[in-house]
Protein backbone atom coordinates (compact mmCIF):
# COMPACT_ATOMS: atom_id res chain seq x y z
CA UNK A 1 0.00 0.00 0.00
CA UNK A 2 1.14 3.67 -0.84
CA UNK A 3 0.63 5.19 2.64
CA UNK A 4 0.47 9.20 2.23
CA UNK A 5 2.72 8.84 -0.81
CA UNK A 6 1.71 11.18 -3.30
CA UNK A 7 2.09 11.49 -7.32
CA UNK A 8 2.41 8.65 -9.81
CA UNK A 9 4.68 5.86 -10.43
CA UNK A 10 4.94 5.93 -14.08
CA UNK A 11 5.83 2.65 -14.43
CA UNK A 12 9.39 3.34 -12.83
CA UNK A 13 11.25 2.57 -9.47
CA UNK A 14 12.21 5.98 -7.55
CA UNK A 15 15.28 6.40 -8.63
CA UNK A 16 14.55 6.34 -12.16
CA UNK A 17 11.23 8.51 -11.53
CA UNK A 18 13.38 11.34 -10.27
CA UNK A 19 16.00 10.90 -13.38
CA UNK A 20 12.61 10.87 -15.67
CA UNK A 21 11.59 14.51 -14.41
CA UNK A 22 15.30 16.01 -14.14
CA UNK A 23 15.04 15.26 -18.01
CA UNK A 24 11.70 16.47 -18.85
CA UNK A 25 12.56 19.76 -16.77
CA UNK A 26 15.59 20.20 -18.48
CA UNK A 27 14.32 19.60 -22.12
CA UNK A 28 11.90 22.05 -21.77
CA UNK A 29 14.47 24.69 -20.33
CA UNK A 30 17.35 24.19 -22.62
CA UNK A 31 14.35 24.96 -25.36
CA UNK A 32 14.90 28.50 -24.27
CA UNK A 33 18.59 28.12 -26.03
CA UNK A 34 19.98 29.69 -29.18
CA UNK A 35 20.98 26.84 -31.91
CA UNK A 36 24.43 25.81 -31.39
CA UNK A 37 25.61 24.56 -34.75
CA UNK A 38 24.36 21.11 -36.78
CA UNK A 39 24.34 19.16 -33.51
CA UNK A 40 22.00 21.45 -31.20
CA UNK A 41 18.99 22.29 -33.46
CA UNK A 42 16.62 24.88 -32.42
CA UNK A 43 13.40 23.57 -31.83
CA UNK A 44 10.06 24.01 -33.23
CA UNK A 45 8.52 26.71 -30.78
CA UNK A 46 10.56 27.47 -27.61
CA UNK A 47 9.57 26.88 -24.15
CA UNK A 48 7.38 24.04 -25.13
CA UNK A 49 8.00 20.61 -25.07
CA UNK A 50 5.29 17.39 -26.16
CA UNK A 51 5.00 14.44 -23.61
CA UNK A 52 2.47 12.01 -21.99
CA UNK A 53 -0.52 14.11 -20.07
CA UNK A 54 0.83 12.18 -17.29
CA UNK A 55 4.25 13.11 -17.16
CA UNK A 56 3.35 16.73 -18.05
CA UNK A 57 1.15 17.11 -14.39
CA UNK A 58 4.19 15.25 -12.56
CA UNK A 59 6.93 17.44 -14.27
CA UNK A 60 5.03 20.91 -13.75
CA UNK A 61 5.46 21.04 -9.63
CA UNK A 62 9.38 20.81 -10.35
CA UNK A 63 9.25 23.26 -13.52
CA UNK A 64 7.45 25.77 -11.24
CA UNK A 65 9.71 25.28 -8.06
CA UNK A 66 13.07 25.96 -10.14
CA UNK A 67 11.41 29.18 -11.22
CA UNK A 68 10.62 30.47 -8.27
CA UNK A 69 13.80 29.58 -6.74
CA UNK A 70 15.74 31.89 -9.62
CA UNK A 71 13.04 34.47 -8.93
CA UNK A 72 13.59 34.81 -5.24
CA UNK A 73 17.23 35.38 -6.21
CA UNK A 74 16.99 37.99 -8.65
CA UNK A 75 16.88 41.16 -6.17
CA UNK A 76 19.89 39.97 -4.69
CA UNK A 77 21.84 39.46 -8.18
CA UNK A 78 20.76 43.58 -8.93
CA UNK A 79 22.52 44.01 -5.36
CA UNK A 80 25.36 42.19 -6.54
CA UNK A 81 25.70 43.52 -9.64
CA UNK A 82 25.49 47.39 -8.49
CA UNK A 83 28.90 46.45 -6.14
CA UNK A 84 30.74 44.88 -9.23
CA UNK A 85 33.48 47.30 -10.99
CA UNK A 86 33.68 48.37 -14.49
CA UNK A 87 36.93 46.90 -14.92
CA UNK A 88 37.92 43.95 -16.57
CA UNK A 89 38.33 40.76 -15.24
CA UNK A 90 42.33 40.35 -13.67
CA UNK A 91 43.24 44.09 -14.66
CA UNK A 92 45.23 46.10 -12.02
CA UNK A 93 41.45 48.16 -11.31
CA UNK A 94 39.63 44.57 -10.75
CA UNK A 95 42.63 43.43 -8.50
CA UNK A 96 42.71 46.40 -6.15
CA UNK A 97 38.56 45.66 -6.10
CA UNK A 98 39.58 42.71 -5.04
CA UNK A 99 41.87 43.49 -2.34
CA UNK A 100 39.24 45.86 -0.81
CA UNK A 101 36.55 45.82 1.87
CA UNK A 102 33.91 46.14 -1.22
CA UNK A 103 34.67 42.70 -2.19
CA UNK A 104 33.41 41.54 0.72
CA UNK A 105 30.32 43.25 0.72
CA UNK A 106 29.86 41.73 -2.16
CA UNK A 107 30.57 38.28 -1.64
CA UNK A 108 27.63 38.24 1.22
CA UNK A 109 25.43 40.02 -1.65
CA UNK A 110 26.23 37.26 -4.17
CA UNK A 111 26.11 34.34 -1.26
CA UNK A 112 21.97 34.07 -1.69
CA UNK A 113 22.02 33.74 -5.71
CA UNK A 114 25.40 31.08 -5.21
CA UNK A 115 22.89 28.98 -3.03
CA UNK A 116 20.15 28.85 -5.34
CA UNK A 117 21.91 28.08 -8.39
CA UNK A 118 23.55 24.99 -6.54
CA UNK A 119 19.98 23.87 -5.31
CA UNK A 120 18.52 24.32 -8.77
CA UNK A 121 21.56 22.30 -10.65
CA UNK A 122 20.82 19.51 -7.46
CA UNK A 123 17.62 19.94 -8.59
CA UNK A 124 18.01 19.76 -12.56
CA UNK A 125 21.43 18.45 -13.13
CA UNK A 126 22.07 20.41 -16.02
CA UNK A 127 24.76 23.38 -15.94
CA UNK A 128 23.29 24.94 -18.72
CA UNK A 129 19.54 24.82 -18.19
CA UNK A 130 20.52 26.73 -15.27
CA UNK A 131 22.06 28.74 -16.99
CA UNK A 132 19.39 29.75 -19.20
CA UNK A 133 16.97 29.62 -15.90
CA UNK A 134 18.55 32.21 -13.77
CA UNK A 135 19.29 34.72 -17.01
CA UNK A 136 16.49 34.87 -19.27
CA UNK A 137 13.66 32.75 -17.58
CA UNK A 138 13.56 34.71 -14.37
CA UNK A 139 13.75 38.17 -15.77
CA UNK A 140 10.53 37.18 -17.58
CA UNK A 141 8.59 36.25 -14.45
CA UNK A 142 9.61 38.44 -11.93
CA UNK A 143 6.35 40.44 -11.54
CA UNK A 144 4.12 37.16 -11.82
CA UNK A 145 3.81 35.01 -8.43
CA UNK A 146 2.84 31.01 -9.59
CA UNK A 147 1.23 29.72 -12.10
CA UNK A 148 4.38 29.73 -15.13
CA UNK A 149 3.64 26.95 -17.22
CA UNK A 150 0.50 24.95 -18.66
CA UNK A 151 -0.63 21.79 -19.74
CA UNK A 152 -2.66 21.05 -23.18
CA UNK A 153 -4.09 17.75 -23.49
CA UNK A 154 -3.88 17.15 -27.60
CA UNK A 155 -6.22 15.18 -29.37
CA UNK A 156 -4.30 12.97 -31.51
CA UNK A 157 -3.07 10.47 -29.24
CA UNK A 158 0.61 8.60 -29.52
CA UNK A 159 1.47 6.03 -31.74
CA UNK A 160 2.12 2.59 -31.03
CA UNK A 161 0.28 3.00 -27.09
CA UNK A 162 -2.19 5.54 -28.07
CA UNK A 163 -1.25 7.59 -24.60
CA UNK A 164 -3.07 10.46 -24.21
CA UNK A 165 -0.30 13.65 -25.32
CA UNK A 166 -0.34 17.04 -24.16
CA UNK A 167 2.03 20.15 -24.49
CA UNK A 168 3.67 22.07 -21.31
CA UNK A 169 4.81 25.31 -22.48
CA UNK A 170 6.09 28.40 -20.88
CA UNK A 171 3.28 31.29 -20.34
CA UNK A 172 3.87 34.77 -21.47
CA UNK A 173 5.26 33.87 -24.66
CA UNK A 174 2.44 31.23 -26.50
CA UNK A 175 -0.48 32.94 -25.40
CA UNK A 176 -3.43 32.72 -26.98
CA UNK A 177 -5.49 36.20 -27.40
CA UNK A 178 -9.04 36.14 -27.32
CA UNK A 179 -10.91 37.82 -29.69
CA UNK A 180 -14.37 39.14 -28.96
CA UNK A 181 -16.76 39.07 -32.29
CA UNK A 182 -17.60 42.93 -33.79
CA UNK A 183 -20.77 43.96 -32.27
CA UNK A 184 -23.46 44.38 -34.92
CA UNK A 185 -24.90 47.58 -35.52
CA UNK A 186 -28.84 47.51 -36.17
CA UNK A 187 -28.64 51.73 -37.00
CA UNK A 188 -27.12 51.61 -40.37
CA UNK A 189 -29.47 48.36 -41.74
CA UNK A 190 -32.69 50.54 -40.47
CA UNK A 191 -31.49 53.21 -41.82
CA UNK A 192 -31.47 51.22 -45.72
CA UNK A 193 -34.61 50.01 -44.83
CA UNK A 194 -37.00 52.87 -44.69
CA UNK A 195 -38.93 53.72 -47.82
CA UNK A 196 -37.54 56.53 -50.27
CA UNK A 197 -39.87 58.23 -52.56
CA UNK A 198 -39.38 57.00 -56.39
CA UNK A 199 -40.08 59.23 -59.58
CA UNK A 200 -43.14 58.44 -61.62
CA UNK A 201 -42.02 56.62 -65.01
CA UNK A 202 -41.19 57.94 -68.24
CA UNK A 203 -44.39 55.97 -70.15
CA UNK A 204 -46.73 57.90 -67.32
CA UNK A 205 -48.40 61.27 -69.05
CA UNK A 206 -47.43 64.29 -67.04
CA UNK A 207 -50.07 67.66 -66.22
CA UNK A 208 -47.83 69.66 -68.78
CA UNK A 209 -48.27 67.17 -71.30
CA UNK A 210 -52.55 66.74 -70.38
CA UNK A 211 -52.46 70.91 -71.00
CA UNK A 212 -51.30 70.30 -74.69
CA UNK A 213 -54.03 68.47 -75.59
Amino acid sequence: MRHRRRGRKLGRNPSHQRALLKSLATALFLTERDAEGEINKPPKVKGRIITTLEKAKEVRPLVERCITIARHALPHQDAADELEPNAERNSDQWRAWRSSEQWQVWCKTISPVVAARRRALRMLGNKQAVRILFDDIAPRFADRDGGYTRVLRLAKPRLGDAGTRAILELVGKNDRVRRKAARPSFESDAAESKVKPTAPPDNEPTDAADDTQ
